[in-house]
C-alpha cells in the first residue's frame, strides 16, 4: 500500500496535469465542481489506501464426496478456518445473524446512521456503551482491518465498510463474515465453529445452534461454549428472545430451542481417513502454487469410511501390542475408494499410527494364486479341474510345503486354488515361468518389489516378492470387472486407469472357484453377498491378508506389524478374513449386476488321471468324471509327469488270459492294451486298484523300462538335510514317503534295514544322537532313492 506521502504526490501530480481544465471548469460549474473533486479525492485515497480485502485461505481442507470435511490444516496465518458460501450455510443462521446483528444489511451503504445515532445517544446518556451501532459490513471491516477502540478508530472502520460496499456485493460481504468471524482461540467461521463445537455442518445448526454461533463472535474468548457454558447460554438465549420479541421466529419454537443446554467437549479436532487425508495434501502441495486448491475433494463416503474405522477400533484390544490394522473399500466399477483406513486407530502412536499400511510394501502370501491360475488358463495350460499334484516336490531345490504341513496328494485346480496349496501353484509357475507371471501382474497394474539385482523365481508366488494393499485390490478388481485391473481412485477427477490381467472368462472361472468352489454342476444360490476372498499369510507370521470381490466392491484387509515383526498364530484366515465379512456385510448394496457366464465360458465332464473330455476317452481309462469349467472350448489334458517322461497315456502288453501286464517274450500272444497312468509323485496317496493297471504284472514277467530304474523318489527329505529335534525334546523325527517304486519297500538307515512295507505307505525314523547318516529305500525291483542328512540339536 503507498505511503501517504506517495499519496499526496500522486494526488498533486494528477491536480497538475488537469489544473487549467479543472479551474475553467470549477469557474463554471463551483457547486459541482466541489463536489466532483471531493469525489476524486476520495477515489484516489480510495486507490492508495483499498482495504485489505482477505482471500478465504483455509490452509488446506480435504473433503469427503459429500463435501463434509475429512481433516483440516491450518491457514499460514496459524487459522483453522473453512470456507462456505452462504448457500451451504443453514437458513435459520443467515436469519439469526442478520436480524440480531444487521436487519437493514442490504438497504444501508455499510453504514447505518440511525444506528450509529442511537448508539452516541445511549452512551452520552448511560456513561457506556449500550449497543455499537456497528453494521455487518463495519464488523467486517474491523475483522479485516483492527482500528482500535477510540473515536479515530471507528471513523476509520466507519470508511473501511464504505470502501467494501463500494467494492464488493452484498453477498461477498456476507461471504467474508461467515468466512471469517472470530469463534473463539484460532476457530474462525461458521461452518468450522460448528465442526468444531457442534461436531456438525453448518448447513445441518438447529435454532438454538444457530443462535449460538451468532452471538459467539461478539466475544469469542469469553462465550466459548467448550470453556463457559453456561455465560453463552445466556447470551444465546438472548439472541432467541430477540428473535421472538421481532416476530421471526415463533415463541414455542423459541421456548423449546432455550431448553437445549449449551456443552460441548473440549476442541479436539474429529477427522475422518487422517491418512488419506494427508496423503491427499501431500500430492496437492505438490501442484504449482498457481494450482493450488484450499479445498481438495475426495471419493471417501464419510459412512462407509466410519463404520470401516469402527470396525478397526473394535478389534484394537483382541491385537498385541504395535499391531495394526488396514483397510480399503473401493467401488468396482467406477474405482473410487470409498473408504480407506491406513492404521487401526490414527490417535495410537504406539501402533505405528502415522505409517499407512495401505501404501506399505509388505509381502502378499499366498494372495497372488488367482491370478497364475487365471494366466494358467488362458495359456490353455489348465481347465478347472485339472489333476494336480499335492505332494513333496522339488523344483531345482526348491522345496514349497503347505501351511498346514501336510499333503493331499490328487486334487484339482479349484480345490488347489480355494485351498491355498502350495506345492500346486509353485508347479504350475515353474511350467509358465516366474519372469512371465511377473510381467502379467506388471502390466495388470500389480508391481512386484524385489531385492536389488534380483529376478522373479518360484518363491513369488508364495510371497518372495512386495506389493501393497493398494495393489492388490487393484487388482482384485479383476473378478469383479471381466478382467479388468485398476488403479483405485481416491479424487473424483483422477483419470481411470484400467488394464486388462486376464481374459472375461478366465476372470469368471476363477471368481466362480473363489465363491463356490468352481463346481459348475452344484445348484445355484441367488445371493447378493457372493463373495469371491482369497487370504494370504507371509513368512513368519508377518502379514496377514484378506481379499475380496462382492457385487458392487472389492475391499482388502492386512493385519500385521509395520515394521515387520511375526506375530505367530495370526494367518489371513483367522484374523483378516473375518474382519473382511464383517466389512463387506456393513457396507450399502452395491449396483445390482446380472451375473452371466461369458461366451467363451463352458462347462464339460473330464476324466482323471488324463484331464480329457469323457466323450474323447475310453471308458476303461477314465478312472474318475468331473465337470469342470473350461475357456474356449479347450480341454487340455493333465500337465506332463516330472518324475517320468513317459507319457500318462501308455500302451502296455497283457495277458488275454488274466489280464495282467506281461511282455511278448513272458507270454505269447500278448496282447497290446492303453492304459492310463496316474503321475509318480501321486502313487504314495493312490489305492491299489488305481495302480492296477500299471503295477498288476503276470507272476515273473515283470520288467522295467530303462526310465523306470531309478523312478523312485524319495520324499520327506533331501541331500545334505540338517534336522534337529524338537525344543525341548530328546528324539529327531523323520517322516518319510517314497514315490514310485512295486511291491515292497525297503529301509535302510546307515546301510542297515530299520522297516520294510508296501508301496505307498509312509515311514518314520527316529533317532537320538547327532551325527551324519544316510537314508535309503529300496524296492523289489531293485530300484532305490537315497539321501545323506545330519543331526544336530541333542
Amino acid at each position: 500500500m503507498p505511503s501517504l506521502p506517495r499519496a499526496i504526490g500522486l494526488l498533486r501530480q494528477f491536480l497538475s496535469r488537469h489544473a487549467r481544465v479543472a479551474v475553467s471548469w470549477l469557474r463554471c460549474h463551483p457547486v459541482r465542481g466541489g463536489f466532483a473533486m471531493a469525489l476524486t479525492l476520495l477515489l484516489v485515497l480510495d486507490a492508495c489506501f483499498p482495504p485489505p480485502i482477505p482471500r478465504d485461505e483455509a490452509g488446506l481442507v480435504v473433503v469427503a464426496a459429500d463435501g463434509s470435511p475429512l481433516r483440516s490444516w491450518p491457514s499460514a496465518d496459524g487459522v483453522w478456518r473453512y470456507p462456505v458460501k452462504p448457500e451451504q450455510v443453514s437458513p435459520l443462521y443467515i436469519e439469526a445473524l442478520l436480524t440480531y446483528e444487521d436487519r437493514w444489511f442490504y438497504y444501508h451503504p455499510g453504514v447505518n446512521p440511525a444506528a450509529l445515532l442511537r448508539a452516541a445517544f445511549q452512551w452520552v446518556r448511560h456513561g457506556h456503551i449500550i449497543s455499537g451501532g456497528s453494521t455487518l459490513t463495519m464488523q467486517v471491516a474491523r475483522i479485516i482491518d483492527p482500528p482500535g477502540r477510540s473515536i479515530g478508530g471507528k471513523l476509520r472502520q466507519i470508511l473501511r465498510a464504505m470502501q467494501l460496499e463500494a467494492r464488493l456485493s452484498k453477498r461477498e460481504i456476507l461471504t467474508l463474515y461467515l468466512n471469517h468471524a472470530p469463534m473463539g482461540g484460532i476457530v474462525q467461521g461458521v461452518e468450522m465453529a460448528s465442526r468444531m463445537y457442534l461436531g456438525k455442518p453448518s448447513a445441518n445448526l438447529t435454532k438454538s445452534e444457530a443462535a449460538l454461533l451468532v452471538v459467539l463472535p461478539q466475544s469469542p474468548s469469553l462465550l466459548r461454549p467448550d470453556r463457559a457454558a453456561p455465560r453463552a447460554q445466556l447470551a444465546r438465549d438472548k439472541v432467541l428472545l430477540r428473535m421472538a420479541a421481532l416476530g421471526v421466529w415463533g415463541p414455542v419454537s423459541v421456548e423449546d430451542a432455550r431448553q437445549e443446554q449449551v456443552g460441548v467437549n473440549p476442541l479436539i479436532p474429529q477427522w475422518l481417513a487422517p491418512l488419506a487425508a494427508e496423503r491427499l495434501r501431500q500430492q496437492a502441495r505438490l501442484q504449482p502454487r498457481s494450482k493450488q486448491l484450499s479445498v481438495v475433494r475426495s471419493t471417501i463416503n464419510p459412512e462407509v469410511q466410519s463404520t470401516v474405522e469402527r470396525m478397526l477400533a473394535d478389534r484394537i484390544d483382541q491385537l498385541p501390542p504395535k499391531v495394526s490394522l488396514a483397510a480399503l473399500v473401493m467401488e468396482t466399477d467406477s474405482l473410487a475408494v470409498r473408504a480407506y483406513a491406513g492404521s487401526a486407530d490414527f490417535r495410537d502412536a504406539t501402533r505405528f499410527s502415522q505409517v499407512d499400511m495401505v501404501r506399505g510394501v509388505r509381502s502378499p502370501g499366498s494372495t497372488l494364486k488367482p491370478f497364475l491360475y487365471g494366466l494358467a488358463l488362458d495359456e490353455g495350460l489348465i481347465h478347472s479341474e485339472s489333476l494336480m499334484i499335492d505332494a513333496p516336490q522339488s523344483f531345482s531345490g526348491y522345496e514349497p510345503g503347505n501351511f498346514q504341513a501336510n499333503f493331499s496328494g490328487p486334487v484339482s485346480v479349484s480345490a488347489a486354488l480355494q485351498r491355498s496349496l502350495n506345492v500346486p501353484a509353485v508347479d504350475l509357475l515353474d511350467r509358465i515361468g516366474p519372469r512371465r507371471f511377473a510381467t502379467q501382474l506388471r502390466s495388470g497394474g500389480l508391481r512386484l518389489r524385489l531385492p536389488k539385482g534380483a529376478d522373479p523365481n518360484l518363491s513369488i508366488i508364495l510371497g518372495g516378492a512386495g506389493t501393497t494393499l493398494e495393489e492388490l485390490v487393484g487388482a482384485f478388481r479383476t473378478l469383479g470387472a471381466g478382467g479388468m485391473s485398476g488403479t483405485p481412485r481416491l479424487e473424483p477427477d483422477a483419470p481411470r486407469n484400467e488394464n486388462r490381467m486376464m481374459s472375461e472368462g478366465a476372470a469368471f472361472i476363477i471368481r466362480d472357484i473363489l465363491e463356490g468352489g468352481g463346481h459348475p454342476d452344484r445348484p445355484f444360490l441367488e445371493d447378493n453377498r457372493r463373495i469371491a476372498w482369497k487370504t494370504g499369510t507371509s513368512f513368519g507370521f508377518r502379514d496377514a491378508w484378506a481379499i475380496g470381490v462382492v457385487d458392487g466392491y472389492t475391499v482388502g484387509v492386512w493385519v500385521g506389524r509395520p515394521d515387520g515383526t511375526p506375530n505367530p498364530g495370526f494367518f489371513g484366515a483367522n484374523v483378516a478374513a473375518p474382519l473382511l465379512h464383517d466389512i463387506i456385510a456393513a457396507l450399502p448394496p452395491g449396483r445390482a449386476i446380472a451375473r452371466q457366464r461369458p461366451a467363451s465360458v463352458s462347462s464339460a465332464l473330464i476324466c482323471w488321471p488324463l484331464g480329457t473330455a469323457v466323450e474323447a476317452t475310453p471308458a476303461d481309462l477314465c478312472a474318475e468324471k468331473r465337470t469342470a469349467w473350461t475357456l474356449n472350448g479347450a480341454i487340455p489334458p493333465t500337465l506332463p509327469d516330472r518324475a517320468s517322461e513317459r507319457s500318462l497315456r501308455e500302451t502296455v502288453w497283457v495277458d488275454p488270459a488274466s489280464g495282467l501286464r506281461t511282455t511278448p517274450a513272458c507270454t505269447p500272444g500278448a496282447q497290446q492294451h492303453e492304459i492310463a497312468r496316474w503321475p509318480t509323485y501321486l502313487h504314495p496317496w493312490l489305492s491299489a486298484t488305481e495302480l492296477a493297471a500299471e503295477n498288476n504284472w503276470k507272476a515273473g514277467c515283470q520288467q522295467r523300462s530303462a526310465d523306470q530304474q531309478d523312478s523312485i523318489k524319495l520324499q520327506g527329505i533331501t541331500e545334505d538335510t540338517q534336522i534337529r529335534p524338537a525344543p525341548g525334546g530328546h528324539e529327531a523325527v523323520l517322516d518319510l514317503r517314497a514315490a514310485g517304486g512295486t511291491g515292497q519297500l525297503y529301509w535302510l538307515l546307515d546301510g542297515k534295514q530299520v522297516a520294510h512295507g508296501e508301496a505307498g505307505k509312509s515311514q518314520r525314523i527316529t533317532l537320538h544322537d547327532n551325527g551324519t547318516h544316510s537314508v535309503t529305500v529300496m524296492d523289489d525291483q531293485g530300484g532305490y532313492a537315497s539321501a545323506r542328512f545330519s543331526v544336530r540339536g541333542f
